[in-house]
């Protein structure tokens, strides 16, 4: 199997194509990444606000930092 980085370096110039898929593989990594926050991190956490326990939580916070 030949090693397809060596080609590139030899050429020193990436295929569009190559380059492509390897930004749409970023981007997508990018977006799973952003999602998961919103749903583990910042969802529940809005949840918890709306509900009114986020008073409480930071003033148990605030009260820990003095």
């Amino acid at each position: 199997m030949d090693n397809p980085f060596k080609k590139i370096l030899h050429n020193e110039e990436l295929p569009k194509v190559l380059k492509e898929k390897v930004l749409d593989d970023v981007a997508m990594i990018k977006l799973s990444l952003d999602m998961a926050d919103l749903f583990v991190v910042k969802y529940p956490t809005a949840i918890v606000d709306l509900l009114g326990g986020g008073a409480q939580v930071k003033g148990i916070k605030e009260d820990e930092q003095e």
